[in-house]
């Protein structure tokens, strides 16, 4: 019988957050995936170098690939130092890659990476999200949200 998942991913370093995912789409589910690096690659991540801006994820053959982010060279790397922007592939359970299949095909969601961290056994985990885009009045009104919960917690703390 399979374990149960943790319902919140145990975090205990962040490398790299992707915090324009969550204003410029809905999250609608979350995911924790394991990532295949090599020896250099663990070793910048360790390092804290990593950025997921501009990355998204895909699937090809029934397999997840992490495309576009970017994990610099390792400094005292050598010649078999990786490339700084492969793809690489995201280890998740058969049942989750076909959910996310469904998703993206029928109802033209995307994968978004949100964080890349080491959890508490030290392994490298990416939170990836089924995401649907944002349009513009819907970027307009988490703006006008946010500005008032700031304005009234300014408030409360004033008022004592």
């Amino acid at each position: 019988m399979a374990r149960p998942k943790p319902e919140t991913f145990d975090k205990q370093k962040t490398v790299a957050e992707n915090r324009r995912a969550r204003f410029d789409y809905f999250i609608e589910d979350k995911f924790e995936a394991g990532l295949m690096l090599t020896g250099t690659e663990v070793k910048s991540l360790r390092a804290g170098e990593a950025t997921i801006a501009d990355s998204y994820a895909e699937i090809r053959g029934g397999e997840v690939w992490l495309v576009n982010a970017n994990v610099p060279e390792f400094s005292h790397g050598n010649r078999n130092n990786h490339e700084p922007k492969r793809p690489r592939k995201l280890l998740l359970n058969g049942r989750e890659i076909a959910k996310m299949t469904g998703a993206v095909e029928r109802k033209g969601m995307t994968l978004v990476p949100l964080s890349i961290y080491f959890n508490k056994t030290g392994r490298a985990k990416v939170e990836l999200a089924l995401a649907k885009g944002k349009q513009a009045q819907d970027k307009r009104a988490t703006i006008k949200d946010r500005d008032w919960k700031r304005d009234k917690a300014r408030l409360l703390r004033e008022r004592g």
